[in-house]
């Protein structure tokens, strides 16, 4: 039986109104931190970065697709992995209805990943997905934009995520060094979610999530914001009408899964 608090209408409106005032002041807030991404420095990129697409070879400059503005998500599949991020794939399972309205407002949309080509198109495949997916597997994409590290860097505690320096990982790891992962009522959520892309822990976060805006202006292209770890979370649609649903998130430990596996356990 619930023991949540009951109430006539009449409750629910004044507690309601008190609640949309709070509401009201965090829209506000983030319309504020909107601007302030907009306003931060552009730093140009000198690289030639190269990516392997369903187009052939193509450069960061042909992401654009001849707009003036490229978003792109960082999707986590590792070169060893033998399925994507499950928590990315439910991210992109939003991605293809949002795509053409970026892309009617001058805004292309990439997801890129470390794995090869070929397993990105097999799994996209697999998944009815219909965004642009680049490889930047023979790249310092990846590691350039702090969402790929080497077993070096992680063994001697050189990973910088999210804006600042993580630990050396533990060994055996046991998935509870890498906060950025950690769910309630869960022993170890990283170990659960590592084996849905058929790879251990330490495999599984040497790849990471992330968001990344560039600009082409006078034909340079530019480097203009990036988002990690919590800071995709405006994206994971699902969240998002959780945090609406009377249980809220309501979780125990690892739920999701490839919207292809509910129902298999």
């Amino acid at each position: 039986m619930t023991m949540h608090v009951m109430g006539t209408r009449e409750q629910w409106l004044a507690a309601r109104l008190d609640l949309l005032a709070e509401e009201k002041e965090l829209t506000q807030r983030s319309d504020a931190l909107a601007e302030r991404r907009q306003q931060l420095p552009w730093v140009r990129i000198d690289k030639d970065y190269r990516f392997d697409t369903a187009n052939g070879s193509a450069s960061l400059k042909d992401l654009f697709k001849g707009r003036s503005q490229l978003l792109i998500y960082h999707f986590m599949f590792g070169p060893d992995y033998t399925s994507g991020c499950p928590s990315c794939s439910s991210i992109a399972d939003g991605f293809n209805g949002t795509v053409v309205h970026l892309e009617n407002h001058d805004v292309a949309f990439a997801v890129v990943s470390k794995a090869p080509f070929a397993k990105l198109d097999a799994f996209k495949q697999r998944m009815g997905w219909s965004f642009d997916w680049a490889s930047s597997f023979s790249s310092d994409f990846n590691s350039d934009f702090s969402v790929w590290f080497t077993e070096q860097q992680q063994r001697e505690g050189e990973i910088e995520y999210n804006y600042r320096r993580e630990a050396p990982i533990a060994v055996p790891a046991s998935g509870q060094n890498v906060q950025e992962w950690l769910l309630r009522g869960s022993e170890s959520p990283v170990g659960q979610i590592a084996a849905m892309t058929g790879t251990d822990i330490a495999t599984y976060t040497r790849d990471r999530p992330g968001i990344s805006a560039f600009v082409l202006e006078d034909g340079e292209v530019y480097h203009t914001y990036s988002s990690y770890a919590r800071g995709v979370d405006g994206t994971w649609g699902m969240y998002q009408w959780l945090d609406r649903a009377p249980k809220g998130r309501n979780e125990q430990g690892v739920w999701w899964r490839h919207h292809d596996k509910y129902g298999q356990e």
